[in-house]
C-alpha cells in the first residue's frame, strides 16, 4: 500500500505530463479506500489530501469531480482531533495556491469540518478568521463566495449563545466593510451573559477594531460599550491578549482624539475594563505592554524579512558562483576542443603532405608499389627494358 500512495503522489506532482485518465483512477482509488476500508485507512488516506486538492486546477472535468470527491472523503474520514495539526494547516496551505479552483474547494473543504466537528473548528477560530478574512478580497467570485460561506459556517460553531444571533451581520460585515454599523448595531443589543473565550473575541474583534476607526463618533461609542461589556466576561488574559494589539490603540485615540465628551469617557471605560481583562493593573501598563508586544511583533518581522532577504542573497550569490564556475568550464572545454581540432588540423596536414612526397617519391621511381617495373612489368627487368640496369 506504501508504494501505491507514492505513486499517487507522484503522479500528482506531474500533472499534466500524466495523462488524465491515470490521475483519475488513482484518485477514485483512494476514494475508494475511505469509503469502503473506513477508518483502518485514516492514516493512509490522509496524508494524500494536499495531492487531491492539487489536482483540483485540473484541465480534465472527470479529473476535477473526482479529486473534489476524493477530498470530501478524505474530510469526512477524519478524526476530529486530527484537524488542528493534520486537516487545517494543508487546507491553510492549498490557500496559496496560484489556481482559484484550489482555494474555493479548500475553503469548501473547512466549511464540511466545520459541520462534522464543530468543537474542534471553534477551538481553532482564532487561526481560521484571519486566514480566511484575507481571501474575501480575492478576484475570483467564485473564491469570495466560498470564502464567505466558510466564515459563516466556522463562525456559527463558536459556543457562545450571546453572540450567535448576531453572527451573521458580523459575517456580513467582514465581507462587505459598509455593513460594520449594522454589525455593530446588533452587537451592541447584546447582552453577555456567557463567558467569553478566544473563540468569540475572534470573532468579533476584527468588526470592532474597525468600527474604531469608523467616521461617526456614535459608531465608535457602540463599539466601546460592546467592548466594555465582553471585557468584564473575558475567560482569561492569555485569552484576549492576542487582541489586545488589535483594540488597545484604538481605543486610545478615541479617547484622545475624539471631540465629544461622553464617547471619550466610554472609551475610557473600555479601555479600563479591556486593562483588567488583559491583567494589568493601569491603562498606562497595558498600553506599554501591548507597544512592547507590536514593537516585539515588529522586530521579529523585521528580522524574518532580514533572514528571507540574507538567504535570498545568498542564493542568489551561490547561483553566481555556480553560472561563474559554468562559464569557466564551457570556456576551459572550448578552448580543449580549439586545441583539439588545431591538433587534428595539423595531422591532417602532415599526412597529405606524407602523401604528396610519397607520390612524388613515387614519380621518380621507376618501380611500381608492387615493386614491379613500370615499363617491363617485372620485378626484374629483362635487358631489353628500358630500365634495365646491371646492378
Amino acid at each position: 500500500s506504501f508504494d501505491m500512495a507514492s505513486t499517487i503522489v507522484s503522479d500528482s506532482k506531474k500533472g499534466k505530463n500524466v495523462p488524465p485518465e491515470a490521475r483519475e483512477g488513482c484518485l477514485l482509488f483512494l476514494r475508494a479506500l475511505a469509503e469502503i476500508v473506513g477508518k483502518a485507512s485514516e492514516p493512509f488516506v490522509i496524508p494524500l489530501l494536499a495531492a487531491a486538492l492539487e489536482e483540483c486546477s485540473s484541465s480534465s472535468n472527470y479529473v476535477r469531480d473526482a479529486a473534489e470527491d476524493t477530498a470530501s472523503s478524505i474530510v469526512s474520514l477524519c478524526n476530529g482531533h486530527a484537524l488542528p495539526t493534520l486537516i487545517c494547516p494543508v487546507l491553510f496551505e492549498a490557500l496559496h495556491s496560484p489556481e482559484w479552483r484550489v482555494k474555493a474547494v479548500a475553503m469548501q473543504k473547512l466549511s464540511e469540518c466545520a459541520e462534522l466537528h464543530p468543537r474542534q473548528i471553534s477551538r481553532i477560530l482564532p487561526k481560521i478568521v484571519p486566514t480566511i478574512t484575507s481571501q474575501v478580497w480575492d478576484t475570483k467570485p467564485q473564491v469570495t463566495k466560498a470564502a464567505k460561506n466558510c466564515l459563516m459556517a466556522c463562525c456559527m460553531t463558536n459556543i457562545n449563545p450571546d453572540v450567535a444571533p448576531a453572527v451573521p451581520a458580523i459575517v456580513n460585515a467582514i465581507c462587505k466593510p459598509t455593513d460594520t454599523p449594522k454589525a455593530i448595531d446588533e452587537l451592541k443589543a447584546t447582552t453577555f451573559v456567557a463567558t467569553v473565550d478566544a473563540s468569540t473575541l475572534s470573532v468579533l474583534c476584527p468588526v470592532l477594531s474597525r468600527g474604531l476607526k469608523d467616521k461617526l463618533a456614535l459608531n465608535k461609542r457602540s463599539c466601546c460599550v460592546v467592548i466594555e461589556n465582553m471585557s468584564r466576561l473575558v475567560e482569561t488574559p492569555e485569552a484576549v491578549a492576542p487582541f489586545g494589539p488589535l483594540l488597545v490603540p484604538e481605543l486610545k485615540k478615541v479617547a484622545e482624539n475624539v471631540q465629544f465628551e461622553e464617547i471619550r469617557d466610554a472609551a475610557l471605560a473600555a479601555l479600563g475594563a479591556l486593562t483588567k481583562a488583559l491583567g494589568h493593573s493601569s491603562i498606562d501598563d497595558a498600553i506599554s505592554s501591548v507597544m512592547k508586544a507590536e514593537s516585539e511583533r515588529i522586530a521579529a518581522e523585521q528580522k524574518r524579512i532580514e533572514d528571507q532577504r540574507a538567504a535570498e542573497e545568498a542564493r542568489e550569490e551561490e547561483m553566481r558562483k555556480k553560472e561563474e564556475e559554468e562559464r569557466k568550464q564551457w570556456r576551459e572545454a572550448m578552448e580543449a576542443q580549439r586545441l583539439l581540432n588545431e591538433l587534428a588540423l595539423k595531422e591532417e596536414e602532415e599526412r597529405k603532405a606524407e602523401e604528396r612526397k610519397k607520390k612524388e617519391l613515387a614519380k621518380k621511381s621507376t618501380k611500381g608499389s608492387g615493386g614491379k617495373c613500370q615499363s617491363c612489368g617485372l620485378k626484374k627487368c629483362k635487358k631489353t627494358c628500358l630500365f634495365y640496369s646491371k646492378k
